[in-house]
Formats: structure tokens, sequence, C-alpha cells
């Protein structure tokens, strides 16, 4: 005789009544809010990444910025702080902020003739350093360029010296793209290195060349 007890072998499992109201809520809530910080961090990267810009912009043009270049660094320690407080699974969003902040450091301090800091002088990961480290060489390729245009070859031979050296350092790191996407910076590192010795070995021969011009048409 089949028993209809409970615990009967026969007996089905009480459907489910899905995912509680409770945890669809906090699911909501916690999602909201990571909205919230999203956005904040999009805020604060893009004020750090337009006034590392316009940071390089006026180093430029007037050769210094020190109060710039101060507010820079602060605000890259502040939301490199804010990155590893709040932004857990969003740090790409802030990438290219570091990676400008990193730069327009670099340039000022080349600028300066100071050392150049690194990563934790600045508060950031070395990948960013190292993705600033490859775009400042493009900025002294321009400082070159703009020596050469004043027809100081001392001082684009110097700073031709100094893209080498940086462009060397890059050349270092043999890492996988997964972990930093390295690869076409130190291209573009080595072209723009390769290019402009050539200027530079260009004006050098002008350079010795319009003496005996000169000498030639008295």
């Amino acid at each position: 005789m089949t028993s209809d007890s409970p615990s009967s072998s026969n007996a089905r499992p009480t459907a489910s009544g899905g995912v509680p109201d409770t945890v669809l809520a906090a699911i909501e809530a916690h999602l909201k809010q990571r909205e919230l910080r999203r956005e904040d961090l999009y805020q604060r990267a893009r004020r750090l990444r337009r006034l590392a810009q316009s940071t390089m912009t006026r180093l430029h043009s007037a050769g210094t910025a020190a109060p710039e270049l101060a507010e820079v660094r602060r605000l890259t320690a502040e939301l490199a702080d804010w990155v590893h407080r709040e932004g857990r699974g969003d740090e790409p969003l802030a990438l290219d902020a570091f990676q400008e902040a990193v730069e327009a450091v670099l340039l000022g301090a080349i600028a300066d003739g100071r050392p150049l800091p690194g990563p934790s002088d600045l508060g950031v990961d070395p990948e960013p350093y190292l993705l600033g480290l490859g775009d400042v060489v493009g900025e002294v390729r321009r400082r070159v360029l703009d020596r050469l245009g004043r027809d100081d070859l001392p001082g684009a031979e110097a700073d031709l010296a100094l893209m080498e050296r940086l462009t060397q350092a890059l050349l270092r790191f043999d890492t996988t793209r997964a972990i930093v996407q390295l690869k076409p910076k130190q291209d573009t590192a080595r072209t723009l290195l390769e290019r402009t010795r050539g200027e530079v070995v260009m004006a050098r021969f002008l350079s010795r060349a319009r003496p005996a011009d000169r000498e030639g048409a008295a």
C-alpha cells in the first residue's frame, strides 16, 4: 500500500517562489550606486585629463607651469586614491587621465631640468606611467623642433639625446597587451626618434655649410 505521507519517496518538492524581492531590490541599489560612482569617476578623470593637456600646452609656450603642475599632481593623487577606494571594476575609465597626467608631469620635470619622478612619486600604477612615458617622447620631439626653429642646435642635440634615453627605457619592457598596450607606444617612439635624429643631422650639416657659403659669397 502506497503512503500519502509527505515523507513518501513519491512526494514532489515545493516549487520555488523565485528570487526574493529583497534580493532584487538590493541588486538594483548596487547597480544604481555603481552608475553614480562611474559618473563621478568620469568627471574626475575628465577634469584631470583637461588640466594635463592645458598644462603641456603652457609648458611648450611659456617653458614653465609650476602652479598647473602642482595641481596636476594633487588631482592625480586624489584620483588614484579614489579609484583604489571606490572604483573597483571601473579603473579603465581613469587610465587615459593618469596617462595624460604622467606625461604632463614628466614634461614639466624635463622643462625644469629635474629628475623624472617614478610611478610611486605620482601615486599611479606602473601601467599608466609607462603609457605616459611613451607619449612624452613625442613632447620631447616637439622641443627639438622648436629649438631647431630657433637655430639652437646644441639644445636640439641635448633633447635628442634625452629622446634616445627615454626610448631605450621604454623598449626595455616586453609584456603582454593584456596587461598594458605598450607595443604601439614603443613603435611610435622608435619611429619618432629616427625621424628626429635625421632632422638634427640635417640641421647640423646645414649649420656647418653656412660659414662656407658666406665665405664664398664674400
